[in-house]
């Protein structure tokens, strides 16, 4: 059965997402420590979260490119996740959606958050022929991000090593026995149209 072109596919609950984000020790341990980001984090700054394991281990490469040799998963609301998809903006132009480029470009420069759909990864990291969501916060989104959604942070850097050394290993099969269940998200049909996302089917889930 082919995989829809968009989808979100994450770990959830009813009621929080995991997102994943990578970097230096510098501001992962004290994040860990506080359960949230804290100095020398900085807000200023867009954020990317990314739902999907894989594509956060392409990102990084497992943990080895330098200021990304921390790799966090990051609970958060689903309230939240769905709060900063509503007030969304595609990071690219696209015509069905926009209209003309001007609306599109006045809507990316007040929208506090940016999406793009990138190629999902595979375990080998090798791009496949569905996408994969990555979401900036900047602004109100940072703020909110921070202060509201996050309900728990946890450093999963020694599983990422483990993972890569049983791929190292030649081990494929292990390391896929051991990557983290995801399901697709079920997007509320007017957040999934300002996305552009396949439309969710829960056969799919």
């Amino acid at each position: 059965m082919s995989v829809p072109a968009r989808q979100i596919r994450a770990r959830f609950s009813a009621d929080t997402i995991t997102v994943y984000q990578a970097y230096p020790p510098q501001i992962a341990v004290p994040a860990v420590a506080a359960g949230r980001f804290v100095a020398p984090f900085k807000r200023e700054r867009m954020t990317w979260i990314k739902p999907s394991f894989l594509w956060m281990m392409y990102r990084c490469g497992w943990a080895t490119k330098p200021g990304q040799e921390r790799v966090l998963s990051i609970e958060i609301t689903r309230e939240g996740f769905e709060w900063a998809l509503a007030r969304a903006c595609l990071s690219h132009y696209d015509r069905d959606l926009h209209g003309d480029q001007t609306t599109w470009s006045r809507q990316l420069k007040t929208s506090p958050v940016r999406v793009q759909w990138d190629p999902e990864r595979s375990l080998h990291l090798q791009p496949l022929p569905y996408r994969s969501l990555q979401v900036g916060l900047s602004g109100e989104a940072v703020e909110r991000y921070v202060d509201d959604w996050i309900v728990g942070v946890t450093d999963i850097t020694a599983t990422v090593h483990r993972l890569r050394d049983l791929l190292r290993g030649g081990d494929a099969q292990a390391a896929a026995a051991d990557l983290p269940v995801e399901q697709v998200y079920p997007l509320p049909d007017e957040i999934g149209v300002r996305l552009n996302a396949s439309p969710y089917d829960p056969g799919d889930a």
